[in-house]
């Protein structure tokens, strides 16, 4: 049995072979005028940031700008915090010394008022820095949480409050300051998400310091409860100590946020050199146009 013939005939759309009527231009009739003030336009208002309008996003992403901006301040403060805590720890070793020599004879009040002052000055101005360099630095460690998920694809391992409750809290925070800055460390080097973060080394030299550093700490306030002669030489000698141990901690610490820091945003724009062309050899010459074109322009 054979399929019945079919026939196609292909025609043209309606209203595609027509022309456009060309508009009518009407004549030019002076400005807008309206009878009352109309009542749309933009408000009487300042200039303000886009963050500011309602409507909008007022979280901006992080940066690795301002995560460098804020390193370099934190790292300058580790610097000086260091360089207060050394000199308050040699203040301790002088009045240390100055124990040592009254047990023979008397000793200048001016000495000793001396020692005093430099002890005093220094223990202040850098009980002071700490507090400053803490902020600065937990100011870095947030943003770099979040700009270091943000490279990884990935998201934040904690909320911002239990890290800020895990690095306060005296005892926890020996404890927890290092597996953050692991945690941080393991999104820096886009690690996967499924594996178990563990410490390079640096992190783990920084960790010890700060625990070593924590548990001395505690040991001379404790110590300075002793009522004996013996036990006030030897709060000294643990003052010293832990001014020394609190130099090491600033001097990692501002280490370790260089090298994260660096681990994140390994190039910085305002350190590159441009390059420039001083010279080629041995290349051919460029073929030189002889005639222009008559439309074309100069």
């Amino acid at each position: 049995m054979t399929q019945p013939r079919q026939r196609w005939t292909a025609t043209v759309p309606p209203g595609t072979g027509r022309r456009p009527r060309p508009r009518r231009r009407l004549p030019y009739l002076g400005p807008p005028g309206y009878r009352t003030p109309p009542r749309w336009g933009f408000p009487a208002l300042a200039w303000r940031w886009p963050t500011t309008v309602p409507g909008t996003l007022p979280d901006q992403p992080v940066t690795v700008d301002r995560v460098r901006a804020v390193a370099g301040h934190a790292s300058a403060m580790m610097w000086a915090l260091a360089c207060l805590a050394l000199i308050t720890a040699g203040g301790e070793i002088w009045r240390y010394v100055l124990l040592l020599e009254s047990r023979t004879g008397a000793l200048s009040a001016r000495l000793v008022s001396t020692s005093d002052a430099v002890v005093t000055i220094a223990g202040v101005l850098t009980l002071a820095f700490t507090v400053l360099a803490a902020i600065v630095a937990l100011w870095w460690l947030h943003l770099a949480r979040h700009a270091a998920a943000d490279l990884a694809h990935q998201q934040v391992t904690r909320p911002d409050w239990q890290v800020l409750v895990y690095l306060l809290v005296p005892g926890v925070n020996l404890a927890m300051a290092g597996v953050i800055l692991t945690e941080l460390e393991h999104q820096v080097l886009h690690r996967p998400a499924t594996t178990r973060p563990r410490p390079t080394k640096p992190v783990a030299i920084w960790w010890a310091t700060w625990a070593a550093a924590g548990v001395l700490f505690a040991t001379t306030v404790a110590w300075r409860f002793r009522d004996s002669v013996q036990a006030h030489a030897d709060s000294i000698v643990l003052s010293a100590l832990t001014d020394l141990s609190a130099a090491g901690v600033a001097v990692l610490t501002a280490l370790l946020i260089r090298r994260l820091t660096t681990l994140l945003a390994p190039i910085n724009p305002t350190t590159v050199r441009y390059l420039r062309v001083i010279q080629i050899k041995n290349a051919p010459t460029p073929p030189l146009r002889q005639t222009r074109p008559t439309p074309s322009r100069r």
